[in-house]
């Protein structure tokens, strides 16, 4: 879809015109990406040139045209929306962004076309697109710390020591162990369109272009700082998913540990009176247990004592 926005006024979602500062590509097809490259005579990349990962690739200027990409943009707060390059065309005319889903932030700055708030330039227009990720990444890590502080005081929530067997359930730590598996992955997303972003700002705010007034410059200097410091705290928080992820792996494995624990104790508990079981079991003739009054109740006390026994020294060490 093609859509072309004029200095002042409502966005025409036809075609694009010489008066357009901004024209949007959302999953263009060839005729579109024909049609503009014409109408600006300007080259525009093919989405696997968007997606190559390479410095060269990502910044470039050709005849004071500059050609900026991030290949694993995204901006979802959950995993269901695959990460899409976003490529930006910035002249002094014009801004052309080729996109292939929906991004929240050129929404955003869509939207203030139709007000009194709309950029007065295609710089101006990047830079508030840049201003809006830069905000729209902050909003997504601190949604992300909170989910991780809930998980921590689940996964570290102190139990009463009164209390029998304060294991959590299986479904619970599957649950919690799923939880920070996302927040990581949401993570590493936010981290690539941060990269993204630190390469193509500072590229953009060079001071050797006439048309980037110092205003501008300043902007992108000030988003520049925003965006170290986010990458300081995905870090941050990249380091506590970590830590997490440890931590439910470790309750997991002391979980199973207990089981094994249980079982043990229940396989040696149970050897004593089976063995006991089974002498009594053999019914020889010269048995002499088989002609006493009491034998059968000499057995069973024997088989208690056998049971009994072992359970009290499992108990005197601790181990139970």
């Amino acid at each position: 879809m093609l859509t072309a926005y004029p200095p002042r006024g409502l966005a025409e979602a036809a075609r694009a015109s010489r008066d357009a500062l901004w024209v949007d590509l959302m999953d263009p097809t060839k005729e579109e990406e024909a049609a503009v490259a014409a109408q600006y005579s300007l080259s525009l990349p093919s989405r696997e040139e968007l997606s190559e990962v390479q410095s060269s690739s990502r910044i470039s200027e050709e005849d004071g045209v500059l050609f900026l990409s991030m290949p694993g943009f995204s901006h979802a707060r959950t995993l269901d929306e695959a990460p899409s390059p976003i490529g930006f065309v910035l002249s002094k005319n014009v801004l052309i962004t080729i996109r292939y889903t929906q991004v929240r932030s050129l929404e955003s700055v869509a939207a203030k076309f139709s007000k009194s708030s709309a950029p007065d330039s295609s710089i101006d227009t990047f830079v508030a697109i840049v201003d809006e990720m830069v905000d729209l990444s902050a909003d997504l890590l601190e949604g992300i710390a909170a989910e991780l502080d809930a998980v921590s005081r689940l996964v570290f929530l102190k139990t009463d020591r009164r209390r029998r067997n304060p294991v959590r359930s299986n479904d619970t730590l599957h649950e919690i162990l799923i939880d920070v598996g996302s927040a990581g992955e949401r993570l590493s997303r936010i981290r690539s369109s941060l990269l993204g972003l630190q390469r193509i700002v500072p590229f953009a705010s060079e001071p050797k272009r006439d048309w980037i007034t110092k205003s501008i410059q300043t902007r992108l200097k000030s988003a520049q700082v925003d965006l170290f410091s986010l990458a300081d705290y995905e870090t941050h928080l990249s380091g506590k998913t970590q830590f997490l992820l440890d931590a439910v792996l470790g309750l997991i494995n002391t979980k199973q540990n207990d089981i094994f624990k249980v079982l043990t104790i229940v396989s040696v508990v149970g050897i004593p009176p089976t063995l006991v079981a089974s002498i009594y079991g053999m019914n020889f003739k010269n048995m002499p247990e088989l002609d006493w009054a009491w034998g059968y109740e000499f057995g069973l006390a024997l088989i208690i004592i056998s049971t009994l026994l072992p359970i009290l020294w499992f108990k005197w060490r601790g181990w139970l």
